[in-house]
């Protein structure tokens, strides 16, 4: 597509969306009154919208919001949405049944073309740090809140619509989200769950029946791509960029409101305390270390760990440019932005967990007047990541004794693994069978489907690598509970299967033929990802060579 034609379609597809409209209207904009409305009686309680100042500016355009935690935001109309998956554990904690799930209303509701009565769509606003600077007011730029649910069990869900529209954060984008990105976060949302990782979820993605023009690396290439919404669920989707703007432009009394309303709303356990903040900010440091830890145990890179993309849940939020560790490099990082610098690699997040947490502690030292506690909750926090890892790492080699000399044994094979291209999640999902035998070449042996080239593994290589499994099968020898117990312990620990970046973009090359199977079934897979599942063998295999520089599946950009 030429530059002349290019610009036509953006003009032609951003007047179709520059449009005002009221809430009334989006919420009869689909609504076909011929159809019984099956949509389930949600009770809603926005305490969020409630308890915390609003914009006193009304108008849906870009501008810099101050002494507000938010704006009023109206998702815009989706031509033809269609439902093409929704993950039902995530319904079911809605109290959704199934089949308004699979109803025309459902589409509409979230696509943003319906309101369901509660819903008080809103952007909320905050700040960060992007790749290290200060990037001043972000906001919800492509996500709208629709509100917070309260289920049949007392829980408290926020809904959440990412690519509904422009909002007043949106600065210079349109706030719509394409069909590969979208897919990617529905995916990888409830694959995150299902491994034992602190996420938030996804209840649905939805196509919009509409396109826009993405340049996906930001190499002068736009095209036209399909756009889609999912609805993201989680208590709370509050970030350390929400402190961090106010407490950049010196505005304390917004501060402590927001403050006092996440610990009273997220945190009541400290409510009471006369050190609340200070014990608030070492839960949320605590929290947010326990998280990297089951990043990398499962062999997860963010991506894009900016201060805005930490929430203060300790959950994994904003699914961009991530990925898993296929072949094991600490320095690999799935995002072009950071391709460089690899400020975001994987084996700086913990590192930069630390950076983020130390930017959020600042925010809040105007209400805690002092350093040097906030200074011991990071130091604390440091320490329990070192300590927990330690736990990670022997729960992955089946080590339920904890001995001193545990540690070196660790680190040994933490430099082996990048010698020669090993697959992560396949070796330590071999280890859990590996032969009890005293000859470690026949251990070894077992461990060849884990590497990518078996020429990389030199004389030099191979002597170490069998040096470390004679200690490593002594080491088990101490070990007092069965063989058989241990082995079903380290397969709850190493999945057998992750949302490999090549899976998911197959997925994407079907959907974007509109062939919805392989979400599906990827989908169904991701649910047991610590089952053998023989029907999906074939989703454990290593990265196949065609993949290894093909766009979407090696390397991605931030662009969505």
């Amino acid at each position: 597509m030429g530059n002349s034609a290019l610009q036509d379609a953006m003009s032609r597809i951003n007047q179709r969306f520059h449009i005002a409209i009221s809430m009334d209207e989006i919420h009869h904009s689909i609504h076909d009154s011929t159809m019984p409305d099956l949509s389930p009686n949600l009770r809603f309680d926005d305490s969020f919208t409630r308890k915390l100042p609003a914009d006193s500016c009304q108008h849906n355009s870009p501008h810099q919001v101050h002494h507000a935690c938010y704006s009023q935001a109206v998702p815009a109309v989706a031509s033809n949405p269609r439902t093409i998956a929704y993950a039902s554990e995530v319904a079911e904690l809605l109290d959704l049944p199934d089949s308004w799930c699979n109803s025309r209303d459902f589409s509409a509701v979230f696509s943003g073309n319906r309101l369901l009565p509660g819903m008080k769509p809103y952007a909320s606003n905050y700040g960060g740090h992007q790749f290290g600077h200060w990037a001043g007011q972000l906001g919800d730029g492509r996500a709208i809140n629709l509100g917070e649910v309260i289920n049949s069990r007392g829980e408290r869900w926020t809904l959440q619509l990412k690519g509904a529209g422009p909002t007043p954060y949106s600065r210079r984008a349109d706030g719509f989200a394409v069909l590969r990105s979208s897919i990617r976060e529905f995916l990888c949302s409830e694959a995150m769950f299902h491994l034992g990782v602190p996420t938030t979820r996804a209840l649905s993605i939805i196509t919009r029946g509409d396109q826009v023009i993405r340049d996906m690396f930001y190499d002068g290439r736009p095209q036209l791509e399909p756009t889609a919404t999912v609805c993201r669920v989680a208590p709370s989707f509050i970030r350390f960029g929400h402190f961090q703007l106010p407490a950049m432009r010196g505005e304390h009394a917004l501060l402590q409101q927001l403050l006092d309303y996440t610990i009273n709303h997220h945190f009541p356990h400290l409510a009471s305390s006369s050190e609340c903040y200070i014990e608030w900010f070492d839960e949320v440091c605590r929290t947010t270390m326990d998280m990297v830890v089951q990043w990398m145990r499962v062999g997860f890179v963010h991506g894009v760990m900016n201060t805005d993309n930490m929430s203060i849940l300790g959950l994994t939020i904003d699914y961009g440019p991530y990925g898993w560790l296929e072949r094991y490099d600490p320095n690999w990082t799935p995002n072009t932005t950071d391709r460089e610098h690899q400020r975001y690699s994987f084996g700086k997040q913990a590192q930069i967990a630390i950076w983020n947490l130390a930017q959020l502690g600042r925010a809040i030292l105007p209400l805690t007047h002092e350093v040097e506690p906030l200074q011991q909750c990071i130091k604390r926090a440091t320490d329990h990541y070192q300590q927990q890892w330690l736990v990670m790492m022997r729960a992955k080699l089946g080590l339920e004794r904890s001995l001193s000399e545990d540690h070196a044994l660790i680190q040994s094979l933490m430099k082996l693994l990048p010698q020669a291209e090993t697959d992560m999640t396949i070796f330590f999902r071999l280890l859990t069978t590996l032969p009890q035998s005293t000859d470690a070449k026949v251990q070894f042996q077992h461990l060849q489907p884990a590497y990518y080239d078996l020429t990389q593994q030199s004389q030099i290589y191979q002597q170490q690598m069998l040096a470390w499994l004679q200690q490593y099968q002594q080491r088990l020898n101490l070990e007092v509970r069965s063989p058989a117990d241990r082995i079903e312990a380290m397969q709850r620990t190493n999945p057998k299967y992750v949302l490999r970046n090549y899976l998911a973009q197959q997925a994407i090359d079907l959907a974007e033929q509109g062939d919805y199977s392989g979400i599906h079934e990827l989908l169904d897979l991701l649910r047991h990802p610590y089952d053998e599942q023989q029907q999906y063998q074939h989703y454990a295999s290593k990265q196949p060579e065609w993949a290894r520089m093909r766009e979407g599946c090696s390397m991605l950009s931030c662009s969505s």
